[in-house]
């Protein structure tokens, strides 16, 4: 009999009232996945084979607009979901209606695996294993329409102190690169450690999730200059880690962003069902991935009734030649504006979801661009060897650490949010940097103009269970400070460069701990809710730190 080895996750549901759904399995062999809903709906998948373990994403049909159903799993017609000894509630699709125009949609990102249950936790309550208790105990509780994560899902390079033992058996650790994952394998029994804990596995199989990579999912600093890139590929061990992280990464997190439309015309998703074995498949289109970037995309869009989301990849497209440096190529430029510009007024929101913040505290943001321009030769070839030193130590690889990639996001945001047909916000939606905050930019007065029309915000929220050193904290609160400002101005005129095509200011936080924002959106109106998980493991609860309308009076 074929057992559940991992999921389900619900991760795409239709918001245009066609009534359908994708539901990711693992199972412990080949067989035929099923989903049976209440109401009649359902759908099933034959396994596909990734190096050695067989998934199925099942497309479900026939759900009915506007209501929530519950749903079971079955392998080989019996079944498997829920455990027959479950405590907790159904698992359920909710269908919104196609008019909606509400949504509510929860984020964050960087989550260390929580430990098993009684043991004690060095960082504190996980806030999605928090949040998911909370709706165990209070089933008709206000839940996300949908959840984002926005990089990190799992530590390629930080593993916990179990897998390091499990890693043990396998190999010896005192070899390059030690305690972190090497291979396709390796990668599963991060994903296993993640998402069977059994509250966030209940979670994740009733709330949909849209996901994008960061650098952890691979390394850290992934991506962060062509130099980086060229000292990565000495080591013997990095092919491996590089294809094992995309490979892994589309299986458990890409293909269940895409809809059902998608699905049907993907080239590779096709292959690789149809064939006995898609490794060798799934193989080469990592390797060309990592080495083409331009010929593939990781990002995508959603739309929520009158909410438009854009996930944005900003890790594996870059171009990192020094003197030409990109966070995103001209082919995903492209696709980006046209995303965003498609449909004037028929989105009152809109969300680019990046696991980069495009706006930083103003004396970090300074000092990227500053480094960029030494990297880049402004000051010499001694300045530009001290300047790459300096980007890897302290990870100066956001938007900003790309100067021209920063000004073209910030043009675009400006000509969607001009006009009569701007929506009624643009929020900029982030983690990566171990704690959250709301930071609002102001566009210089020219004649004629006050700015966009919308309101335009960064919501930064991050890490869901993770921890940061006190010196980042310090260092994150004095870049907000007048004297970090000061200093900041002072990097930009040793750097040869202009001021930003914006500036900024704070609007809330820095707030540091295991936390989630939510954005209420109904109609033209939005507000803000940042929640932290407190107390401890045993005991943890979701406390509310801000609250806040924004699109009130301004």
């Amino acid at each position: 009999m074929a057992e559940l080895r991992l999921g389900p996750l619900l991760r795409y549901v239709d918001w245009t009232g066609g009534g359908s759904a994708t539901i990711w399995v693992e199972a412990d062999r080949a067989c035929t996945a099923e989903v049976r809903c209440a109401d009649g709906a359902g759908g099933e998948s034959a396994t596909f084979l990734i190096a050695g373990h067989h998934y199925a994403l099942v497309p479900v049909t026939g759900l009915t607009p506007d209501t929530t159903t519950a749903y079971e799993v079955l392998l080989d017609r019996e079944q498997v979901w829920p455990p027959a000894d479950s405590a907790f509630p159904a698992s359920t699709i909710r269908t919104p209606g196609a008019a909606t125009e509400e949504a509510r949609i929860s984020f964050g990102s960087c989550r260390w695996a929580a430990p098993a249950a009684g043991a004690a936790d060095p960082v504190g309550p996980d806030a999605l294993d928090t949040l998911a208790v909370r709706l165990i105990a209070e089933p008709t509780a206000e839940r996300p329409d949908v959840l984002l994560l926005l990089g990190d899902q799992v530590y390629a390079d930080e593993v916990s102190a179990d897998t390091r033992k499990w890693l043990a058996t396998r190999r010896d650790l005192t070899v390059a690169p030690g305690a972190q994952v090497t291979d396709y394998e390796e990668y599963t029994r991060l994903y296993y450690e993640s998402w069977l804990d059994p509250e966030v596995r209940w979670l994740l199989s009733t709330v949909p999730s849209c996901m994008i990579f960061d650098d952890h999912d691979v390394t850290d600093d992934w991506n962060t200059s062509a130099a980086w890139v060229a000292d990565m590929r000495r080591k013997p061990w990095w092919q491996g880690r590089i294809l094992s992280g995309l490979m892994s990464y589309w299986v458990h997190q890409h293909l269940g962003n895409l809809s059902p439309e998608e699905l049907a015309a993907d080239k590779l998703y096709a292959a690789v069902r149809e064939a006995p074995d898609g490794t060798g498949l799934l193989r080469e289109f990592a390797a060309s991935a990592d080495t083409e970037p331009s010929l593939h995309r990781w990002s995508y869009r959603r739309d929520f009734g009158r909410t438009r989301l854009l996930m944005v990849d900003s890790r594996a497209g870059r171009v990192l030649e020094e003197r030409d440096r990109s966070m995103i190529d001209d082919v995903e430029a492209d696709w980006l504006r046209e995303q965003t510009l498609e449909g004037p007024g028929t989105f009152d929101h809109l969300l680019i979801g990046t696991s980069l913040p495009w706006l930083l505290p103003p004396l970090i943001h300074d000092a990227e661009s500053w480094d960029a321009a030494l990297c880049g030769g402004v000051r010499g070839d001694r300045w530009a060897r001290w300047g790459e030193k300096l980007r890897r130590t302290a990870d100066l690889e956001h938007w900003a650490a790309f100067p021209e990639s920063f000004a073209r996001l910030t043009r675009l945001i400006a000509r969607v949010g001009t006009g009569e047909d701007a929506p009624a916000t643009i929020c900029v939606l982030s983690g990566d940097v171990h704690h959250a905050y709301v930071t609002e930019p102001r566009w210089p007065a020219r004649p004629g103009s006050t700015g966009p029309d919308s309101r335009v915000l960064q919501l930064t929220c991050s890490p869901v269970h993770n921890k940061v050193p006190a010196y980042m904290k310090f260092g994150f609160r004095f870049g907000w400070s007048r004297v970090g400002r000061a200093l900041g101005r002072g990097l930009l005129r040793h750097g040869r460069l202009a001021e930003p095509p914006v500036r900024w200011r704070k609007e809330g936080g820095p707030w540091f701990g295991n936390q989630l924002m939510t954005l209420d959106l109904r109609g033209r109106k939005a507000r803000l809710r940042l929640v932290q998980a407190r107390g401890d493991s045993a005991d943890a609860r979701l406390e509310t730190v801000l609250d806040t309308d924004l699109t009130g009076n301004r």
